[in-house]
């Protein structure tokens, strides 16, 4: 079996790549909503009439998610997959409420304020646990939490091609050859994810926001995943110790972090807010014990 996985983003900071074995199709992620529809044309020329049969999820985050409902719409056949607790997410007012606000403000900073709302039609067909085998006509995925950015955090591995579709728990990518630590929910989250993911036979790895990356530099990049998170990790806490404020320790993680192609595409006062959460989680999980 030899898959292509092809890049069928509209914007920067999308995250939606096409899995295709020539007899089965499969869209990770589905980026913005604002994009949506765009996303879906994409996916049309690309499958050349063929049918979208899946949407995989890796979690339930406005660029990752919401734009599934815009790709249902043309592909009203296909199949949305995600994790158990995504579902719950999905089913609150208030998260969608939430997505649906960060997805505006990120349309008008692209020069978009007026599109179609679909927030209102995200669902899931097939919400999966830890070890589900998701059969995708010739392809057979194993669902696996890999929480530690969200709780909702889902990867898909595809041992016939030593294929991992990855999750943001492991770390964002950038083109600069960055890893930089998401842990959102919770630090020793993050550190087992990546060490499970090292653990299997794993040759190729989709990351969200990127794309593949293959052989020594898989490798690499989870090598330098973990060794990222721990290290920040332990600057946070040291700062935090030492008398320095949760300002101080932001401003170390935005000074080191929020440069390059990360600056680029990521909104500053998203990358505050995380940031500033992310300092809160540490401050929780590693310093108050």
């Amino acid at each position: 079996m030899n898959t292509k996985i092809t890049d069928v983003r509209a914007v920067k900071g999308d995250s939606a790549f096409l899995i295709d074995d020539g007899k089965t199709s499969i869209l990770y992620d589905s980026g913005f909503g604002f994009t949506g529809f765009q996303v879906a044309d994409n996916i049309k020329s690309e499958l050349k009439g063929r049918s979208l049969d899946y949407i995989f999820l890796t979690h339930s985050h406005y660029d990752h998610a919401l734009g599934s409902a815009y790709v249902l719409n043309r592909f009203k056949d296909a199949k949305i997959v995600a994790g158990e607790y995504a579902v719950k997410i999905f089913s609150k007012p208030t998260a969608k409420a939430l997505m649906r606000d960060l997805d505006r403000k990120f349309a008008i900073k692209n020069g978009v304020s007026d599109y179609e709302d679909l927030t209102d039609n995200l669902t899931v067909h097939i919400a999966v646990k830890d070890g589900d085998i998701i059969k995708a006509g010739d392809m057979e995925f194993t669902a696996l939490n890999l929480t530690g950015h969200t709780r909702c955090s889902v990867g898909y591995y595809l041992k016939s091609e030593k294929l991992l579709l990855s999750t943001e728990s492991l770390g964002v990518y950038t083109e600069d050859g960055e890893v930089v630590p998401s842990y959102l929910v919770g630090y020793q989250m993050v550190i087992d994810s990546i060490k499970r993911v090292q653990s299997l036979d794993v040759e190729k790895i989709l990351i969200p926001h990127y794309g593949v990356i293959v052989g020594a530099e898989a490798k690499a990049y989870l090598d330098k995943a973990l060794e990222n998170a721990s290290q920040t990790a332990k600057e946070i806490v040291r700062i935090l110790k030492s008398g320095g404020g949760k300002d101080d320790a932001v401003d170390y993680f935005v000074a080191k972090y929020y440069k390059g192609k990360v600056k680029e595409i990521y909104p500053y006062d998203a990358m505050m807010l995380n940031t500033s959460i992310t300092v809160n989680l540490i401050e929780k999980e590693l310093v108050n014990i």
